[in-house]
């Protein structure tokens, strides 16, 4: 009953906002009590309003605080975590119905700790659940870390990066252990900090980068196979931009890899390359190293981070090395003194992308019930039904009101039932909802049954539930009453489900998505109900209203047709998201409008009357109404061709708006495929680019990106061909895209030792190594997509650079205020003379 309550709660908290919450912030802390005691300290910090929860909760009460340690035979627990009693406040809840305690604004928990090994960790995982008046947030993960050595104790806020712009959300741990006395698994544990994820080590070409693990090689060992991962924590789904099917990790990744020892002494070390995401920027780890040691005596243990595995080497001049690598240097770098950014800032904030809205999945059920209502399956019940209830009873009016007012509730009932086994199945996995509506099987077997409903709306054969349901419902409806009225109710659901269930399947297929997951499906269906049932209730009420109601005939089943054309064009949008996700290149953009416009010209054409269908009746003459939706059906038809249109700017077919999401991406083309987004000019190298950049005297746009990042694809594809932005980049500025996942491998003399920004050095190996240095060396960040507007000579940078702004306005106002410092400042203070 609990977690009833607060998924009910947590409901009513996605509808109410849609902004990112995180109204508790955690800070850790110890104190030394004697030689081998220490206190840990954890400190929430809570928003005002809000509330944490203490860790005495009564059963059926919200989630309790609680401390989750990583057990080690080098600390043990004094007693159980302790909790001030500063701030909280004891007293009724009126949304749980019992008096609970909690804290507001700051909570204090300790915890004492005995140590047996002065050099070790502590790690483990907090939970707690936060709320305020109106809402609660999903009880949240926060993972602590305090490092012991010696007499000191260093408290390691897990990802915590304060103000700095360098993420870090990965944090890795390494352990081992023995299999056989010659055999040993090393352990790599991904602790991924909450929205982020790590991607699975087999991922398609064409892909994000996978995770990649590289071990030196040795004599001293030999590996058994390969690197095995759990699946644990594992979600496999659609990913749109990349059109395939995409496994990542969340909250914890582990990998294992089996190792069988030759020699007595020995060393392992490599490193890691992998990939993490979230909702709005990628980072690339290029090179995390790690290392083990090999003893007869100790065995295999991991190696903490020092300088006999890690060296730290001096570099003698970091300057000259970035001269060196990009013609400039840290301290060349300025910023403009104009500041045109207006409005608090607008243009340097990410605007998060939202879903559907549940009510706008609602609206488009109850649509799609609206058009079951004018099915022969359901439109002739509606006078029947009704005047069943109104000439029954001794007070036929009001007993007929209240039975049909009941009537139409349990046809919205029968439809919300239907989607409880979905939460039942989004509690075991929140994605399996996605998964059921983009796996490439499923897909085909989506076309090929929505290909069997369009035909059986055209009138080949009937689709029909078993008749014993209908039989034992009709039974049902004896008992009378109103668990009679609910069988009533029940009977026309499976009798109608002929008409219903392809509108019904097209609608929520199309419309579910990860985020919403089973509320969705619940909102999908509670509007088709409600769309359904309400016509019942109405007439009831006003019986006069049924003299305006068309009377049943050949209408009904043109509607059932032209539906039929409308699932046979969906059935080839399931194909096609297989055909994306496989890249069989088979339902291009070209071959896909073709199939469409002949779909829907064969529709203009029933209606006109020239096609006919087994159960049509005869047309003598065409109503104004047949006339006027042949006509917009016919412009429909000029509309999808209009698809075939050259965009002469970018040289790419033009993409239908209207259509966006249903039909492939304009750059999925046999004759106009994509190569530079949008075909601008761009340069991929910065030398190069800054070259020209100070020959025809333009500032410079530089983007940060990848090949395996999504917001980079969805930034290029959506938000950069919009007119008002595409002028800005095709004729304003010179256009430098660095990919920092650019694998192509770097000049000898280029493969060079540098600084890392947050402590340590690396090598520069390949073009991706060597632009992520260069982000996070003078810009000091490392997210992708980030774009910064630079002067001709890439020195002075223009305005404050932003990430991930899908906002056409925002983005507009960001470059137009780059170009204006560029103009209002000396321009020949950026150029130089060849």
């Amino acid at each position: 009953m609990r977690h009833i309550i607060v998924v009910v709660a947590l409901l009513f908290s996605t509808m109410l906002t849609a902004q990112i919450l995180e109204p508790v912030k955690w800070e850790f802390q110890t104190e030394k009590l004697s030689e081998d005691e220490y206190q840990l300290k954890f400190i929430a910090l809570v928003d005002d309003n809000w509330a944490i929860y203490s860790q005495d909760i009564p059963e059926y009460g919200p989630i309790p605080t609680s401390f989750d340690f990583d057990k080690s035979d080098a600390f043990t627990l004094v007693d159980n975590v302790v909790e001030s009693d500063v701030n909280k406040v004891t007293k009724h809840d009126s949304v749980f119905d019992m008096t609970l305690s909690k804290f507001y604004k700051r909570a204090e928990f300790t915890q004492i700790v005995k140590l047996s090994n002065p050099n070790t960790s502590i790690t483990g995982t907090l939970n707690f659940m936060t709320c305020d008046d109106k809402r609660c947030l999903p009880p949240t993960d926060v993972p602590f870390e305090f490092r012991l050595t010696d007499d000191k104790v260093e408290n390691i806020p897990s990802f915590n990066i304060g103000n700095s712009q360098i993420l870090d959300p990965v944090l890795w741990e390494f352990e081992t252990n023995k299999v056989s006395e010659d055999e040993y698994d090393i352990i790599f544990k991904a602790n991924i900090e909450d929205t982020w994820a790590v991607y699975s080590q087999f991922v398609e070409e064409g892909g994000p980068l996978p995770t990649i693990f590289n071990f030196q090689e040795s004599a001293n060992y030999q590996l058994i196979n390969s690197v095995v991962e759990s699946d644990e924590n594992k979600v496999t789904k659609h990913d749109k931009v990349f059109d395939m099917e995409v496994s990542k990790f969340y909250n914890q990744a582990t990998f294992t890899q089996r190792i069988k020892v030759i020699g007595n002494q020995f060393d392992i070390d490599g490193f890691i390359e992998y990939m993490t995401c979230d909702d709005e920027q990628c980072i690339f780890k290029p090179d995390n190293p790690f290392a083990f040691s090999y003893s007869t005596e100790e065995g295999l243990v991991a190696v903490s981070d020092n300088e006999d595995f890690f060296p730290n080497p001096t570099i003698s001049n970091t300057e000259d090395t970035n001269i060196s690598l990009y013609g400039m240097s840290v301290s060349d770098m300025s910023k403009s003194d104009i500041n045109c950014n207006l409005e608090g800032g607008a243009t340097v904030s990410n605007v998060e992308e939202q879903g559907k809205s549940l009510w706008s999945i609602f609206g488009l059920g109850f649509l799609g019930g609206l058009l079951a209502l004018l099915t022969p399956c359901v439109f002739p019940m509606i006078p029947l039904t009704v005047s069943f209830f109104t000439k029954k009873g001794d007070n036929p009016k009001s007993s007929g009101v209240s039975k049909a007012l009941l009537y139409g509730f349990f046809i919205f009932a029968v439809y919300v039932v239907l989607s409880v086994p979905f939460h039942l199945l989004d509690s075991v996995n929140p994605d399996i909802l996605n998964e059921i509506s983009t796996n490439v099987v499923l897909n085909v077997i989506f076309f090929i049954i929505f290909v069997f409903f369009a035909f059986s709306f055209f009138g080949y054969y009937e689709l029909t539930l078993p008749a014993r349901w209908t039989n034992r419902t009709t039974q049902g409806e004896n008992i009378g009453g109103v668990l009679g009225i609910f069988f009533m109710a029940l009977t026309l659901a499976i009798v109608s489900f002929s008409c219903t269930g392809p509108i019904l399947g097209s609608l929520l297929a199309g419309s579910l998505t990860a985020d919403g997951g089973a509320w969705q499906l619940t909102a999908g269906m509670a509007g088709f109900g409600v769309s359904l049932g309400l016509p019942f209730a109405l007439f009831a009420m006003f019986p006069n209203m049924l003299n305006a109601l068309p009377k049943s005939g050949g209408w009904l089943n043109t509607t059932k047709v032209v539906l039929g054309f409308l699932e046979l064009a969906l059935a080839f949008k399931f194909l096609s998201n297989a055909d994306l996700v496989q890249h069989w290149g088979v339902l291009k953009i070209e071959v896909f409008l073709g199939l469409w416009i002949v779909i829907f010209a064969g529709l203009a054409l029933y209606i006109f009357g020239k096609v006919k269908f087994p159960h049509d009746s005869p047309i003598r003459k065409l109503s104004f109404f047949r006339v006027a939706s042949g006509i917009l059906v016919a412009a429909f038809v000029v509309y999808l061709a209009s698809g075939f249109r050259v965009n002469k700017e970018t040289d790419t077919f033009t993409s239908l708006t209207l259509l966006s999401g249903l039909t492939p991406p304009v750059g999925y083309s046999f004759l106009k495929p994509n190569e530079c987004p949008n075909n601008l000019d761009c340069f991929k190298d910065l030398k190069t680019g800054i070259a020209h950049a100070k020959k025809v005297n333009k500032p410079i746009i530089l983007d940060f990106t990848g090949y395996a990042c999504v917001n980079c694809r969805k930034m290029e594809e959506h938000v950069w061909p919009l007119p008002s932005i595409d002028k800005y980049l095709r004729n304003d500025y010179v256009l430098i895209s660095l990919y920092v996942d650019d694998k192509k491998e770097l000049a000898e003399s280029e493969r060079i030792e540098v600084p890392r920004i947050n402590g340590g050095t690396r090598t520069l190996k390949n073009y991706g190594h060597k632009w992520a240095h260069y982000q996070t060396q003078f810009f000091k960040t490392n997210s992708q997509p980030y774009y910064v507007l630079l002067s001709p000579d890439g020195t002075k940078i223009l305005n404050q650079p932003v990430g991930y702004t899908p906002d056409e306005e925002a983005y507009t106002k960001f470059l137009e205020c780059g170009l204006n410092v560029f103009n209002k400042t000396n321009k020949t203070d950026f150029s130089i003379t060849p």
